[in-house]
């Protein structure tokens, strides 16, 4: 009799220890599930930091404050409903020019950024007055009136040696052939076509190079703008 409740204690101690082993794993477990999950007070964890320069994402939705607050219209949309935009920019609004081949604009979310255009040059009218500097200006102003929405597709290197974003600057978006919209639509083209800009290429930002290249040849050969100038 004393063997058998010698072992019937025995039993029950081990009963009761298995118990609580069991209780403290389910606990444990319960704990580690438990600081997993968020609180509701606990704010979602920060996503990866974008870039601080104009990001090369299409926005053709959100339109960026134009002079007091109103909202600038869009300069074009793109042909076909639900089609896509056959290049990669970022939606701003023009805030002023600064002379033939430069401005400021207005991104979505409220920057400024001084905008130097891709692949031209225009006489200076600024420090220096050159021939033709002026007419340039006047160009750019004309077609960059303060308030209105572009578009600017940036290439391989984002900014110069001064801090200025480096852009295309699109006044409406191309279709599928941005190379053969490109001087109907883009304002670099434009003022390369138009004689009021010589072609400034600089590596590796060379995407609309030959564009640039034939814009000029076009319009030196019918004397257009400052090659009016040339003897």
């Amino acid at each position: 009799m004393q063997k058998d409740s010698k072992d019937s204690r025995n039993a029950r101690r081990w009963f009761i220890l298995a118990a609580v082993a069991v209780a403290f794993a389910i606990a444990l477990a319960g704990c580690s599930v438990a600081d997993q999950t968020p609180r509701a007070d606990q704010p979602a964890p920060a996503s990866a930091s974008t870039r601080s320069v104009a990001p090369r994402t299409a926005d053709s939705t959100t339109e960026p404050a134009g002079d007091g607050g109103d909202t600038a219209p869009p300069a074009a949309s793109v042909e076909g409903d639900g089609a896509l935009p056959a290049i990669e920019a970022t939606r701003a609004a023009v805030v002023r020019v600064v002379d033939g081949d430069t401005a400021v604009f207005r991104l979505g979310d409220g920057r400024e950024e001084k905008t130097r255009f891709i692949g031209i040059d225009t006489p200076e009218s600024t420090t220096r007055h050159e021939p033709f500097g002026a007419e340039a200006s006047a160009y750019t102003k004309r077609a960059l009136p303060r308030g209105r929405a572009v578009w600017l597709e940036t290439d391989a290197d984002l900014r110069d040696r001064y801090g200025r974003l480096l852009a295309y600057v699109w006044l409406e978006l191309p279709g599928q052939d941005p190379d053969a919209e490109a001087p109907a639509k883009m304002l670099n083209a434009k003022l390369a076509l138009d004689g009021y800009a010589t072609q400034l290429t600089i590596p590796p930002n060379v995407r609309y190079a030959h564009v640039f290249a034939e814009c000029v040849a076009r319009a030196r050969e019918a004397g257009r703008g400052l090659w009016r100038l040339q003897p």
